[in-house]
């Protein structure tokens, strides 16, 4: 195994006692690897700014990071940042609720990606950028909507009129574009096909949304004081508000089609449009809970075995993000630049087998094993669990690495025929997936504690 800092080594162990864990805690919140700094609306960007990394453009807030960072803090005691993010990005959907009515109403079209709802965008004016890009994205507005609907049922948000109405209005979104069948460009916004990762994604916020009705949290609020046309509310409510079979309709469209797809990430003929294996898989299993039991050792199986390498786990076959010698291939703003319409260019520079290996899966995989060893008391799953924390700490950066020690990357890719990180340092999603499972871990040891 592979772990870049010297002062993890001694502190990585097979088996862990709450001491030790507490242990790499304070070593780690010590050298600052998990501070989530905030825009002061709560909002995160995906890397801290600095003049390293601003070419990149991370700095930008993106949805899905922020939902990934919120939940992190949600489930580690921090409920009070994560509501704030989610209020924030709630603020941001309502200042641009046009997005979704031109399209729901017929007024824009959904195959232009910039007519979409924007999913990168500035986080401290909560504007739009003007740069193409490919908003076609619905696995971001479904963790969007899966974790407001999330908070809502666990009663630290209260909906009103505007908030309840864009949560339905999501749904009307996801119906117009038949979301079960539309090609969006999803978790690594690249050519668009039907993926099963975005369409789970979906199912989990329809689900979350569905939940809402179940529990009476939908409360049919007066509408008169806000600001919404009440023409489009009245749209939108007919089919929501009268008919939660609306919402359960959608979800059974979106499943039956997901299960049509699985194990692959997509079927279609066209050789981009068809991928046999894909990590975002795994984010269908942990958090969002949409597959079978069955299902979900499937896609483990696979992305272990045909994903996984020496220094990380690879996005998929064939990725050519961050490439062998990317930075000498490419200038600072073709690296990041959008290729949702083409990957010809950047796929040129991949050798098979040298794709970048990302941090953001390990923890994952931990989290998912602790997950199941405290559901079913198994050591196998203990043993897997601790296994792939290890991994995911030992991704963490050596001593002198020029953004710091002990930070979270996003990828190490080859330079020079060395494993090395690529720019993108620390990655926020990175830190949170890791964070949770560092709380996970210290749950298993509480439960093997009580056996």
């Amino acid at each position: 195994m592979v772990i870049h800092n010297e002062k993890l080594k001694p502190l990585i162990k097979s088996e862990y006692t709450k001491k030790d864990i507490h242990n790499i805690l304070s070593l780690l919140n010590a050298h600052g690897t998990f501070d989530f700094r905030a825009l002061p609306n709560g909002l995160f960007p995906a890397v801290p700014a600095s003049e390293e990394t601003g070419y990149t453009g991370y700095s930008s807030v993106w949805v899905r990071d922020n939902m990934h960072v919120a939940y992190a803090h949600y489930v580690t005691g921090k409920e009070a940042v994560a509501v704030k993010t989610l209020h924030a990005m709630m603020e941001y959907f309502l200042k641009h609720t046009s997005r979704f009515e031109n399209i729901v109403f017929g007024k824009s079209d959904f195959n232009n990606p910039m007519e979409r709802p924007h999913v990168r965008f500035d986080g401290e004016t909560l504007s739009e950028f003007n740069q193409k890009w490919a908003h076609a994205q619905n696995d971001a507005l479904g963790y969007f909507l899966w974790l407001y609907c999330k908070a809502v049922s666990d009663g630290h948000i209260v909906l009103n009129a505007e908030t309840e109405y864009m949560l339905h209005l999501f749904a009307r979104y996801f119906k117009h574009i038949e979301y079960w069948q539309d090609e969006d460009s999803g978790h690594w916004e690249e050519v668009r096909k039907i993926s099963a990762s975005s369409m789970g994604t979906v199912v989990a916020g329809l689900k979350q949304l569905a939940q809402l009705h179940l529990d009476g949290r939908i409360s049919k609020t007066n509408i008169a004081k806000t600001n919404i046309s009440k023409t489009n509310i009245a749209n939108t409510n007919k089919d929501i508000h009268a008919a939660p079979a609306f919402l359960e309709q959608l979800i059974h469209q979106g499943l039956e089609a997901l299960y049509s797809i699985l194990p692959y990430e997509c079927r279609q003929e066209d050789a981009l449009k068809h991928r046999r294996y894909d990590a975002a898989l795994l984010f269908l299993i942990y958090p969002l809970n949409v597959l079978s039991p069955e299902m979900a050792e499937v896609i483990i199986s696979d992305v272990t075995e045909n994903l996984q390498g020496e220094y990380g786990i690879k996005r998929y076959v064939g990725d050519s993000y961050w490439a062998a010698d990317y930075k000498k291939k490419l200038s600072e703003n073709v690296r990041t630049a959008d290729f949702s319409d083409s990957l010809a260019q950047r796929d040129a520079l991949l050798q098979a087998g040298e794709e970048a290996q990302w941090c953001i899966f390990d923890s994952t995989l931990s989290t998912l094993y602790g997950v199941r060893y405290a559901a079913e008391h198994n050591p196998e799953f203990l043993k897997l669990q601790t296994h792939y924390l290890n991994r995911s700490l030992g991704q963490l950066t050596c001593a002198n690495h020029p953004r710091g020690q002990l930070q979270c990357p996003e990828s190490y890719y080859l330079e020079d025929g060395h494993y090395v990180t690529n720019d993108i340092v620390p990655l926020l999603w990175a830190g949170s997936n890791l964070r949770v499972a560092m709380e996970q871990m210290k749950k298993s040891l509480h439960v093997g504690a009580k056996k």
